[in-house]
């Protein structure tokens, strides 16, 4: 089997409920749409983790983060696992990453033979939550309100200086590749961070949106006594207690995260062009990490397992795949596995570890039937989540809680529990022995306050003294760029040029 390139472009918060078939309709993103039309579009697909970091390391390696270790935004993210920059880099692919992943601890690589940018989160245990402490809210990095009652225009901010950089690597690689001074076929990992929170878009994106119909939620905010207790421990971790959020400040702020996905369409467009003008060909994926609130019930950001937070899309451009919808539910675990299979990569070494399935039958009119997990173990809750979304079903469980259900085709925006309604308690029955059958809760509750008090142990230590940090910190080795005098220059000259000259 031929092993094709692959060209992966993932970005950061962005809700799959805007991805019913692709982008909705009134979004502008024709870039994102032209892709869609050839695209393997997948409209129920979950993250492994409502969460940066756990949501990446899942996607990264198929496991979740029970599995892998990953549980918050500063847990160390193993050398041992392997992702799929190691199974397609043993298999012979060159792999590079230019953007975000938000890998904790020392190794910045995790399979990737270059990485062209930094990241734009550190790489230390200073994130850390503490079980130990339920309630403290950790100010200096815990989101809140200023997300909203901040949104607006800006030319320039903290992260699009980052995707501009990052847009920017991309392409420059993608011309590079086609020199072909490697034979060996490549993946490419494009990572940004937008359309993540602080909601700030440049003007010409803002204006796009000025007339849109959907600056106002669906669901508009639920009394705080009305609201579940995970919601409500979201409540008080955004501080949200103490911003008085207007209706407009909502429109802004969703204005400008809508300005934001037509900034990164253009970005997008910016690496697809270049791939056309450099005649290569690649598969190429889109996803999300995970997905945002965006004021819908009154919640923001993500840390929640309702749609908005835990959905995401992914859409596949890939000759072994034909375009068009898939419903079933899947999820971004399966990522690796469906890369492995579509450059036929074997992963029997680890399979019996892994907990995702290849989505590439299911895009040649095959069926799933198994069920997609989800948890959550970080900021905001006090205890881990789990949740199954099986079938037209959505259950939700954790030690502290009632159980959840959720009708997901009559009620898709999750406003009546059906957990205690007599006529649904053989569907609770079935869901909670599969839920009990995958989670030991008690055991998961105890291996995340492990990984956090040793995490707090090891950051506090390394900041007495001499500090060395983590964060990764790109290789610019200019004597071998441009013109030197070890070159010669009529080689030089033509061997980085494509086309070659005569």
């Amino acid at each position: 089997m031929s092993q094709p390139n692959i060209l992966i472009i993932m970005v950061d918060q962005l809700n799959g409920t805007l991805f019913p078939d692709g982008p909705a309709d009134w979004l502008h993103a024709p870039n994102l749409k032209a892709l869609a039309a050839r695209s393997t579009r997948f409209q129920n697909c979950y993250t492994a983790s409502p969460l940066c970091a756990p949501a990446r390391a899942a996607f990264m390696s198929g496991q979740l983060p029970s599995r892998n270790g990953v549980y918050d935004n500063a847990a160390e993210f193993a050398s041992s696992i392997p992702t799929y920059a190691h199974h397609l880099r043993r298999a012979g692919y060159q792999t590079c990453l230019s953007g975000k992943m938000h890998f904790v601890g020392p190794d910045q690589l995790h399979g990737f033979e270059e990485r062209l940018t930094t990241d734009i989160y550190p790489a230390d245990f200073g994130w850390t939550p503490d079980y130990r402490k339920p309630g403290e809210r950790i100010d200096w990095w815990y989101h809140n309100m200023g997300s909203v009652t901040g949104a607006g225009v800006a030319e320039i901010s903290n992260q699009m200086e980052y995707d501009d950089e990052v847009a920017y690597n991309a392409t420059r690689k993608i011309y590079d590749l086609s020199r072909g001074h490697d034979a060996r076929p490549w993946c490419l990992t494009v990572s940004f961070t937008h359309p993540h929170d602080p909601y700030v878009a440049r003007q010409k994106y803002w204006d796009l949106h000025n007339d849109c119909a959907h600056l106002d939620p669906t669901v508009g905010e639920i009394a705080y006594d009305d609201l579940d207790p995970h919601s409500k421990r979201l409540y008080d971790a955004m501080d949200a207690k103490n911003f008085d959020i207007t209706p407009d400040h909502i429109r802004r702020a969703r204005q400008a995260y809508f300005a934001n996905i037509s900034y990164l369409d253009d970005k997008i467009g910016e690496i697809l062009q270049t791939l056309k003008d450099s005649r290569q060909e690649a598969t190429i994926m889109f996803v999300s990490d995970h997905g945002d609130m965006l004021g819908e019930r009154g919640m923001w950001f993500k840390m929640s397992f309702f749609d908005g937070s835990a959905r995401v899309p992914l859409m596949i451009a890939s000759p072994c795949m034909e375009p068009g919808l898939v419903k079933a539910p899947v999820s971004s675990i399966d990522v690796t596995p469906t890369l492995c299979d579509i450059a036929g990569v074997d992963m029997s070494d680890v399979m019996p570890w892994t907990s995702g399935e290849s989505l590439v039958h299911l895009g040649q009119g095959g069926s799933r039937d198994t069920p997609v997990a989800m948890e959550y173990a970080a900021e905001g809750s006090y205890a881990p989540l789990v949740s199954l979304r099986y079938g037209k079903w959505k259950y939700n469980r954790c030690a502290l809680d009632a159980d959840q259900l959720f009708d997901m085709e009559a009620d898709p925006h999750e406003l009546t529990n059906l957990a205690e309604v007599p006529a649904h308690q053989g569907t609770i029955t079935q869901l909670r022995a599969k839920s009990e059958a995958r989670w030991d809760l008690t055991k998961f509750d105890a291996d995340v306050r492990h990984s956090q008090a040793c995490r707090w142990v090891v950051y506090e230590a390394l900041r007495n003294g001499n500090y060395y940090p983590w964060d990764y910190q790109p290789l610019q080795k200019a004597s071998e760029r441009y013109m030197r005098n070890h070159m010669d220059l009529n080689v030089l000259e033509d061997s980085q040029r494509f086309p070659r000259g005569e």
